[in-house]
Formats: C-alpha cells, sequence, structure tokens
C-alpha cells in the first residue's frame, strides 16, 4: 500500500489571505515548494484535501476553485514540486446557495476527502500524514488513523491559543510546513526501522 502525506490549503501551503478572488493573491508561503518538493522525492504522494466553502457562500464558483488550484500548480511547479491529487470540499451546512447547501462527509472534520484518496490511490491512512494550520484538519486526519501535525500558520496560533475552533491534539505541533514536513519524513523512517 501506498504512503501519503495530505495537506490542506490556505494558511498550510499558500498565504492566508480570507476568500481568493484575485488570482495574484495565491502566493505560496515561503518554504512551502522545498517541503513538497522534499515529499514528491521521498515517494510520498502530495496529496490536498481542503475545505473550500466560497460556492456555498455564493462568492464564486467551482471553475473559480478550479483556476486557484491550476495557480497552485503552476507556482509550485516552479520550485519543482507537485501535488498528485486534489480533493477539495464546496459544501457548508447552512450555506446561502441550495445546491451546496448541507452536511457531507467530505467537509473536514470529516473524513470523506482522505477515504476517497485512499480508495483511488490504494493508501495505508494508518502510514500516512496530515498537515493543516486548523483543529478540523486534525480531527480529520485523528478519524482517518493519521498521524497529525499542526501548524502555527495560517490559523494554528489561534487553534493553540484557544481562541479559534476548538482545542486539539496533533502528533506534532510545527512552526511551518517545511518543519511539519521533515518531522513527517523522520517520523515515517523510523516507524519503517521499527517494523523491520
Amino acid at each position: 500500500m501506498k504512503l501519503a502525506i495530505f495537506f490542506d490549503r490556505d494558511g498550510t501551503i499558500n498565504e492566508e489571505v480570507g476568500y481568493i478572488r484575485n488570482l495574484d493573491d495565491m502566493k505560496l508561503i515561503a518554504g512551502a515548494g522545498a517541503a513538497l518538493k522534499s515529499v514528491n522525492e521521498a515517494g510520498f504522494l502530495a496529496i490536498l484535501a481542503t475545505n473550500q466553502s466560497g460556492p456555498a457562500r455564493g462568492y464564486y464558483d467551482e471553475t473559480w476553485i478550479e483556476k486557484l488550484h491550476e495557480r497552485l500548480e503552476l507556482l509550485l511547479a516552479d520550485e519543482g514540486a507537485r501535488l498528485d491529487d486534489i480533493y477539495y470540499c464546496p459544501h457548508l451546512p447552512d450555506g446561502t446557495v441550495p445546491a451546496y447547501s448541507g452536511v457531507c462527509r467530505c467537509r473536514k472534520p470529516e473524513v470523506g476527502m482522505l477515504e476517497d484518496a485512499a480508495n483511488k490511490w490504494n493508501l495505508d491512512l494508518n502510514r500516512s500524514y496530515m498537515i493543516g494550520d486548523k483543529a478540523t484538519d486534525v480531527e480529520a486526519g485523528q478519524k482517518a488513523g493519521c498521524k497529525t501535525i499542526l501548524l502555527r500558520s495560517g490559523y494554528g496560533a489561534q487553534v493553540l491559543a484557544g481562541t479559534y475552533q476548538w482545542p486539539c491534539t496533533p502528533s506534532f505541533i510545527a512552526n511551518d510546513i517545511f518543519e511539519a514536513v521533515a518531522w513527517a519524513l523522520a517520523d515515517a523512517g523510523r516507524r519503517l526501522d521499527a517494523c523491520e
């Protein structure tokens, strides 16, 4: 079975600037390209799993999310990195657009995106990792059986301070995506050595 590192998007790979309505506002966090490149080189799948409720809120349609992800992939490619797959949830329980309003299995902290990726790629979720800046990322990863890393970037510092979302207990707390990936790859190596 294959192993993956799942990534949240905003505040994790790209700068947290709210709902992005201008492509130029999609900018990588320093070190994100190098971090994902190291995931690629280590043989892990790098998979995006992100809540994107803009369509449910009536801010823009799904084609705009696709354009943002095209921009993200180009920015990563410029640094020699790639995402192997992209999953996003456009839903919101109390959305204003009926087609996207309601409870779903894919909006983190639910595990639909991670389970769909596991089925597609034959992933071992128990040996995979989830990296993000919110308690929802940590909880989704934990529900799926992954080890989890909470970043201090994005909303992470507020989660840790108890002023955003709810308390959570990740496997590791990292200052940024580069430190998070380094820890995950080192931990995966330790777990592999323990099995031999």
